[in-house]
């Protein structure tokens, strides 16, 4: 019996399509590995707006509300409460907190919402000095400063009108 070879128009063909699908293979991969390590911002309005994801890893940012920080009973984990000067997210973190850390300051943590309503960082960020605020939160403070303005200017254009 004779062997049967492959003609070469065959042989390119079939390397194209192999390649083909090692190429695809990766590209699944890369996007999958992407996808599961893509981690949104949030404001504290838009958790309280349902805005953020239920189950799933988030940052949450503002400042840090004076007097909110608590050191709960194991003495590992810290409580309080980050503010966008419009709504406020309570916040649990078990671990040591960054050295530049302080209250009326600028805060980001990463972690997700638990069922009763407070937010379990793993991970928490501070600011690096005097003047620094993460971006996230200082659009967030920033958006949460406006719709006070656009509020408060609806309120006293609506009294305006009911004065006789």
């Amino acid at each position: 019996m004779q062997e049967q070879r492959l003609k070469p128009r065959h042989k390119r063909l079939a390397l194209i399509v192999g390649g083909l699908a090692i190429l695809a293979i990766a590209a699944t991969l890369v996007l999958n590995a992407f996808q599961s390590n893509l981690v949104f911002f949030f404001s504290p309005t838009q958790v309280a707006a349902g805005e953020a994801p239920k189950g799933k890893n988030f940052r949450i940012g503002g400042m840090v509300k004076d007097g909110s920080l608590q050191r709960e009973a194991d003495g590992v984990t810290m409580r309080f409460i980050v503010t966008d000067t419009d709504q406020e997210m309570a916040v649990a973190y078990k671990g040591i907190l960054p050295d530049l850390f302080r209250e009326g300051k600028g805060v980001v943590a990463q972690g997700k919402l638990g069922e009763n309503g407070v937010f379990a960082a793993s991970e928490v960020l501070a600011k690096h000095d005097e003047n620094y605020m993460p971006p996230e939160a200082a659009k967030a403070v920033g958006d949460a400063h406006e719709r006070a303005a656009i509020n408060k200017a609806t309120a006293e254009a609506a009294a305006k009108t009911l004065k006789p």
